[in-house]
């Protein structure tokens, strides 16, 4: 009896892809990054054809410069990022917005679907001055939670992207009691998660736990490691974001936590499209460090199957 031919797995629907925090970009302008035209040769030449905008004004503003200078490359963008405060309250609405509005624009004229927006430092991510409590008051939350639903229902509508909001280090969404209190005061139809698996466990957090709990939340991925033994030094002596990624917390795949298998499992069973971006943050860096770490990840991750 003839046995049966193994079925081909389904293809995947996570799209991969980088961004140049990957190459050390923190900034719009600064002497110790590589020049824009480099990142975009060399995550091409890694087997990218995804990329983020990173910081407003590293790549160029123009969007028919910038659609140009990528498509020549074969790359596209998946998405903008930007930082918020909302949970100030009304005050910081308007200039929020005009901080969003320039970042979600060029994103839209570029063909990005996303917008990744990352809640304000509590403490300076350089210098690691305090600059307001790293708990939020009640009336805080309400603050953060309903500005949240607005910007997403109305840079929706206004730009039709979709925005995913990203845990992050020394912000007042990091680890899972604040993120998951988050989620669950928010509107799931105008506010998604970026679960960046760095900064999740970066808090303590478990990334594979969290996709399976809230997986109908999770609308974008960031892909990142830490290293555990920098990660308790980092912790024990209380050190800023900043300066700890300049001692490499963040590292190179696979040689971190979380295990980057599993968490691609757990996104690949919800049976949705996401977009997975690796990020590993190396400000500052020399300039010739990123792209040997950038073939060697996306060898790695397609071992994974993605």
């Amino acid at each position: 009896m003839t046995k049966p031919s193994p079925q081909p797995s389904p293809p995947s629907r996570i799209r991969i892809g980088s961004a140049p925090d990957s190459w050390g970009v923190w900034f719009p302008d600064d002497p110790r990054q590589v020049p824009w035209q480099r990142f975009l040769d060399e995550v091409s030449g890694a087997g990218y054809t995804w990329i983020e905008l990173g910081p407003y004004g590293y790549l160029p503003t123009d969007p028919a410069v910038l659609a140009e200078e990528t498509a020549r490359r074969g790359l596209r963008v998946s998405a903008g990022t930007v930082f918020t405060g909302l949970h100030h309250g009304p005050d910081v609405w308007d200039r929020t917005w005009a901080h969003v509005a320039e970042n979600a624009a060029l994103a839209q004229a570029v063909g990005a679907g996303h917008l990744v927006v990352i809640p304000s430092f509590w403490r300076d991510d350089r210098t690691g001055e305090v600059l307001e409590e790293p708990v939020l008051t009640g009336g805080q939350w309400r603050d953060l939670t309903r500005l949240t639903e607005r910007l997403g229902r109305e840079v929706r509508e206004r730009y039709g992207l979709r925005i995913v909001v990203h845990p992050h280090a020394d912000t007042h969404i990091d680890g899972e009691e604040s993120v998951t209190r988050f989620l669950d005061a928010t509107d799931p139809d105008a506010v998604a998660l970026c679960l960046d698996t760095g900064h999740y466990a970066y808090a303590g957090g478990d990334s594979v736990k969290l996709i399976e709990t809230y997986g109908e939340r999770i609308g974008y991925l960031h892909l990142k490691q830490v290293d555990p033994e920098v990660l308790a030094g980092v912790v024990a002596e209380g050190v800023p974001f900043g300066p700890a990624v300049a001692r490499g917390v963040m590292c190179e795949p696979p040689s971190g936590v979380p295990a980057l298998e599993p968490v691609l499992a757990a996104a690949s069973a919800l049976d949705v499209d996401l977009f997975a971006i690796v990020e590993q943050d190396m400000y500052p860096c020399e300039p010739d460090v990123p792209y040997p770490i950038a073939l060697r990840t996306r060898r790695f991750l397609r071992s994974c199957g993605v």
